[in-house]
């Protein structure tokens, strides 16, 4: 398994492969979040398989209520000049059902035989949660053949992302700069890809200055509720609030905003009210269904805040959401959008008021 996507190291690997006299592999699965990193791997397979002599192409989009015998004709469809064939499958939801999933593990197994030695087959799907990873079907593939993880690119690892494909164009930016481009393509890969290309069209090789960064950027950043709750949590109370500033300029529902706020101070309340009590945190927090970064997000928080806070956010948040109602609430502002940031700062705060 290839795990942090390097389009460029995968590339020059198979490459090499190809420069060695050795065949490329009949089966690669790319799993991942970010679209442009998954095309763009699929584009670079698809380059070497045509250098390599797969000039016939086939490319098919399925889910779980898909046909998936056209899958097993593509495969078994033999070409009336010989050629060696490319096979590219897109399954978007990560979910191929029954039908698919038998599909997909017999490939495999016909591809560990060697009996499917004429084929390319391209697997694209979204990252796997953990019961999907371990289905027959996932197994089968990763077990068999080239499994590439493509990286999500979140908020941290963004200005060394466009550094390193601005040095690519031999450009460069100030650090101060990369953090400034940084929040205005924020969750939106795409658009930085292609303020990145713009940069390059724009200017000459070398460094690019503040105010150049600035003329050329478009502020292009997509925010979710998911963002704004990793953010109050881990007590980055300044992107917390420029998160939600982007929300409501977005017009996304309030009360959906103030869900993710709420359940998360609710749950945090739980976990601090287990902690004080002396029991298991761990456990409790795999009831909740809380796994990964997110588990040390919620762990960072309970640290950072003491236990007396969580009553008095929970409380808070009911008083937002009679404020959305349309209810006044003593001793809160009119604005429910001002009072929610007032929760967030709350949480946010790098420790109790």
């Amino acid at each position: 398994m290839t795990r942090g996507l390097d389009v460029e190291g995968l590339m020059h690997r198979l490459e090499q492969q190809l420069q060695a006299g050795k065949s490329l592999d009949g089966l690669y699965v790319i799993s991942g979040d970010e679209p442009l990193l998954v095309t763009e791997a699929l584009d670079g397979l698809r380059a070497l398989a045509i250098q390599a002599g797969y000039a016939e192409r086939t490319s098919l989009v399925m889910d779980a209520r898909s046909d998936w015998a056209a899958v097993t004709g593509a495969m078994q469809n033999v070409s009336l000049f010989g050629d060696r064939r490319l096979v590219e499958l897109k399954i978007p939801s990560g979910k191929p059902g029954k039908a698919g999933g038998d599909t997909l593990a017999g490939l495999a197994q016909q591809f560990a035989r060697g009996t499917l030695s004429d084929t390319i087959l391209t697997i694209s799907l979204p990252r796997l949660d953990r019961a999907t990873r371990s289905s027959k079907w996932a197994t089968a593939l990763q077990q068999t053949g080239v499994f590439i993880e493509a990286p999500t690119i979140g908020r941290q690892q963004l200005p060394a992302w466009i550094g390193q494909r601005l040095a690519r164009q031999g450009q460069r930016l100030e650090r101060e700069s990369l953090e400034w481009m940084s929040d205005k393509v924020e969750g939106n890969l795409l658009a930085a890809h292609q303020e990145i290309l713009k940069l390059g069209l724009l200017y000459p090789d070398g460094p690019i200055t503040p105010e150049q960064v600035r003329q050329a950027v478009l502020n292009v950043a997509r925010y979710d509720v998911f963002s704004l709750r990793d953010a109050m949590l881990s007590g980055d109370a300044d992107r917390a609030l420029r998160i939600l500033a982007g929300l409501r300029a977005e017009g996304e529902g309030l009360p959906l905003v103030l869900w993710a706020v709420g359940d998360e101070i609710r749950l945090l309340a739980r976990l601090a009210d287990i902690q004080a009590q002396g029991d298991d945190l761990s456990g409790a927090m795999r009831q909740q269904r809380v796994f990964g970064p997110r588990e040390q997000l919620l762990r960072q928080a309970l640290r950072r805040l003491p236990a007396r806070i969580w009553p008095v956010a929970v409380q808070h948040a009911h008083d937002v959401d009679r404020l959305i109602k349309g209810l006044k609430v003593s001793g809160r502002l009119d604005d429910p959008w001002e009072e929610l940031a007032r929760l967030i700062l709350r949480v946010a705060a790098p420790r109790a008021a």
